[in-house]
């Protein structure tokens, strides 16, 4: 058993495997979520339930939170009843989410107001990366307090890097998706292209993910719009939030960013077309769309 509890908060797609985990690695947890049903088979398998923000951030000495969007990180840390008011000093508390840089400092300085130990760590590997305790966590905050959560951190992935202070893992997070954002037009093309011109597309990955093209996307991805697996492994409409943030940001220091604009541009066609609760690998159904209209 280890010597710290854990409160977790956000029990979705990926915070579920995370949560397991740290359970798995020794952590007693602590759980609340809007919806309890959600964390049900967490509960039979120890964890703790907890009526509410408050009372979890009393009983906890490291708060992980993965929620959905910048306005539930306010008012899971900042809103009446939040973690900020009610977490121990000495307490810390790390955002797994993808959020707002400006949001992760407003909070660090909140906490150190408390005496608490904030970070933000958003994270990349998908649903994939959340099962196999795989993730990369990119982090925020201060150093000197940081091996204190490497523990923790180590039970849900596997690269970790403390990114600078307050934000930097946000920013890093942003620089991930601005990567992912115009790489997955470029697969999805390419799939469908291997298509059209008759060839058989899973024989094409075998030849190209090895290559110059490989990436992440393309090994993991590509397979499922190939098999016509559109389960959602990251949402479309969280991304979309997540290119609204880095564009926001990038616009705030006067970077170019036109690929992340056009693949804004085609996530929020695809989302009003009813993908907005689809993996991003989706897309391809988009292209598939377009083409066809052609």
């Amino acid at each position: 058993m280890q010597d710290k509890t854990i409160g977790f908060i956000g029990t979705g797609v990926m915070g579920k495997s995370m949560a397991r985990h740290l359970m798995k690695a020794g952590y007693p947890l602590n759980v609340f979520t809007r919806t309890k049903e959600k964390a049900a088979d967490l509960l039979e398998e120890g964890a703790h339930w907890k009526d509410d923000v408050a009372t979890l951030a009393r009983e906890s000495d490291i708060i992980i939170t993965i929620v959905g969007y910048p306005s539930d990180v306010e008012e899971v840390y900042l809103g009446e009843g939040g973690l900020l008011a009610n977490a121990q000093r000495g307490s810390y508390v790390i955002d797994m989410t993808t959020s707002s840089p400006e949001l992760a400092k407003k909070i660090d300085e909140k906490s150190r107001e408390n005496g608490i130990h904030a970070y933000d760590a958003p994270v990349s590997g998908g649903d994939v990366g959340a099962r196999n305790a795989a993730l990369t966590i990119m982090v925020g905050g201060e150093k000197e307090y940081f091996e204190g959560i490497r523990p923790a951190l180590e039970a849900m992935g596997k690269n970790i890097v403390l990114q600078g202070g307050a934000g930097a893992g946000q920013h890093t997070k942003m620089c991930n998706q601005i990567a992912i954002a115009s790489g997955m037009l470029g697969v999805c093309e390419a799939i469908l292209y291997a298509e059209k011109a008759g060839l058989d597309p899973k024989t094409v990955l075998k030849s190209i993910e090895a290559g110059a093209a490989g990436s992440w996307s393309l090994s993991n991805l590509a397979p499922r719009m190939i098999d016509g697996n559109f389960d959602p492994g990251f949402y479309v409409k969280h991304f979309i939030k997540d290119m609204k943030i880095a564009i926001e940001s990038a616009e705030n220091m006067k970077v170019a960013v036109p690929g992340l604009k056009l693949a804004k541009e085609l996530y929020e066609q695809f989302s009003k077309e009813g993908g907005e609760n689809k993996g991003t690998h989706a897309l391809y159904q988009y292209y598939e769309m377009m083409s066809s209209a052609d």
